[in-house]
């Protein structure tokens, strides 16, 4: 495998984690403002994403399906860990950033993954397809000459 390619993985994967961060992050100002868990909003989320990767990604189809899982994947993580942190924080009145210091990662993930219901991950799940089946669509093609 020659360099190039290695480091454009390494970037691509890279990208995708932010893009996940990213959008768990902006899924967590509905959560927040209503003030219990939106899991629905993975299906949104997941289609978002498989669109944004599938615009950046110039590889093949399976590639840009894999990296929207990831990124919708990580959003869904991502999400559930700053739900746990804000439980955290309310009880405790501590703020968010001091909250997930405190706690800890594997302190957030166990309390993450209490707080989860079997529909919850059936949410998830659907995302996570859409984001895969939206990467993989590919658009009609223009016709060339007329």
């Amino acid at each position: 495998m020659k360099i190039r390619a290695i480091f454009s993985l390494l970037f691509a994967l890279v990208s995708t984690l932010m893009l996940g961060l990213a959008a768990g992050a902006v899924w967590m100002v509905p959560t927040l403002y209503s003030q219990h868990a939106l899991p629905w909003l993975a299906l949104p989320v997941g289609w978002l994403l498989g669109k944004a990767v599938r615009n950046w990604v110039r590889s093949a189809d399976r590639q840009a399906a894999a990296l929207a899982v990831v990124a919708t994947l990580t959003a869904v993580l991502y999400v559930n860990l700053l739900m746990a942190a804000a439980r955290i924080s309310g009880l405790m009145g501590l703020g968010l950033v001091d909250s997930i210091r405190t706690a800890g990662l594997p302190l957030l993930l166990q309390l993450a993954k209490l707080s989860l219901s079997p529909m919850d991950e059936v949410w998830f799940i659907v995302g996570i397809s859409f984001a895969a089946i939206a990467a993989l669509r590919t658009g009609r093609r223009p016709k060339a000459g007329g």
